[in-house]
């Protein structure tokens, strides 16, 4: 029987079927290294293996995501949290490692390694049922939001080919309407045969608003085509498929737009979140999940610094002051406090006239809404600190 450790550190290079883990000491030395089945049963025994090798195991997974979901809740369950080591961090410190090959074996040490020589990675919270739900449906509705702009790519491209005035005439992105003319007519001829009469007729039977307008911007691009293209009919067709794919999956949306909305507000803090002026629903849910466990934030700093608001420098010889965004962020955060601090400034308010004020300083458009962002996360982290809602003035300072 082997003697027992102090400490040792576990890396997972982390698998959808299976994880690899492997187990250094404090030499660097592998005294355990098994492939493990994504399977409850199967975590569970490497588990008991590896907390019987030493005292304290700390650990490190790649992967914080759903291929990593169970073994992370497995870990959690017995007390133990895992740190996330980035992908890009592994591939770097792989080249510090005898060997070129490529394997999960190889990869799990990497890891390990990196953790045990490391003390700054980011531990991983297993959320709990109101995030895990929140995480669950942000990521559904992004997946849903890029498959929208895909087939609106895709519609235009095809209606382009056929038909490039209309194409142009309308915002298909944010026009209901224009979407709905085409599950009915797609090329000049059918419009034009349809006559403006008959088809604001048609279109207002389908509920469109500003339905004589859409016939009357419709019909004068089918005037200014009188030539039938090649394909016009096996397009035609195409368009109306995506047409109709597309009004579907807006109605997916307002459903799920609705359920994340009612989720979020049931989280204790989401008063306080959505009263900062241009942080909705949908923003303040990506907030919960990008930004987890509030308490892991000591300042203001901190959260701006995890959005990647903080730049660092990087210097290299006679140049200094050469400040940059930080290579380790939050994207996800960022995104958040970037979009609402777009949103915020659109409006006349506190938030609008710190905009103008970087403008005026020299800003560039991109500069002053990331400076503002940076003050919005440390606005948020004080409102949160406190418990308090957002006012456009700031409260008294209270004396003792």
């Amino acid at each position: 029987m082997s003697k027992r450790c102090d400490r040792l550190w576990a890396g997972i290079d982390a698998g959808k079927g299976h994880h690899w883990v492997a187990v250094v000491d404090e030499t660097g030395a592998t005294v355990w290294s098994k492939k493990v089945d994504n399977d409850e049963a199967a975590i569970l025994t490497a588990l008991g293996e590896i907390l019987d090798l030493a005292d304290e195991t700390r650990w490190a997974v790649d992967i914080s995501g759903t291929s990593s979901a169970l073994l992370l809740a497995l870990l959690a369950a017995h007390g133990q949290r895992a740190v996330y080591v980035p992908g890009r961090t592994v591939n770097r410190m792989s080249g510090a490692y005898r060997g070129e090959a490529k394997t999960d074996a190889r990869d799990a040490y990497v890891i390990a390694e990196t953790a045990r020589h490391r003390n700054d990675f980011t531990v991983i919270d297993v959320p709990a049922q109101l995030a895990a739900d929140l995480a669950l449906l942000t990521a559904h509705r992004s997946d849903l939001m890029a498959d929208r702009v895909r087939m609106i790519n895709r519609l235009r491209d095809v209606l382009t080919g056929i038909f490039p005035a209309l194409e142009r005439a309308f915002d298909y992105s944010n026009h209901k309407g224009a979407l709905v003319l085409l599950t009915g007519h797609q090329t000049p001829a059918a419009i034009r045969r349809r006559g403006r009469a008959r088809l604001t007729a048609w279109l207002a039977h389908r509920n469109v608003r500003g339905a004589d307008a859409v016939a009357a911007t419709a019909l004068e691009a089918a005037q200014a085509q009188q030539t039938a293209l090649p394909g016009e009919d096996v397009a035609a067709q195409i368009v109306t498929d995506l047409a109709l794919q597309i009004l579907a999956l807006d109605d997916r949306l307002k459903r799920i737009n609705r359920q994340v909305s009612e989720t979020f507000r049931s989280h204790p803090q989401a008063e306080i979140i959505e009263s900062l002026p241009g942080m909705g629903p949908i923003l303040g849910a990506e907030f919960i999940v990008a930004a987890g466990d509030f308490a892991a934030y000591a300042d203001a700093g901190h959260l701006a610094s995890a959005a990647g608001l903080v730049p660092v420098p990087r210097d290299s010889g006679r140049r200094t002051g050469n400040m940059h965004r930080p290579k380790r962020y939050s994207r996800r955060l960022r995104r958040v406090f970037y979009m609402s601090a777009q949103t915020s400034m659109m409006r006349d308010g506190p938030n609008r006239d710190f905009y103008l004020k970087k403008r005026s300083e020299g800003c560039k458009h991109v500069q002053a809404v990331i400076a503002l962002a940076r003050r919005r996360a440390s606005v948020l982290w004080a409102l949160l600190r406190d418990g308090r809602l957002f006012t456009p003035t700031p409260p008294a300072t209270q004396t003792a």
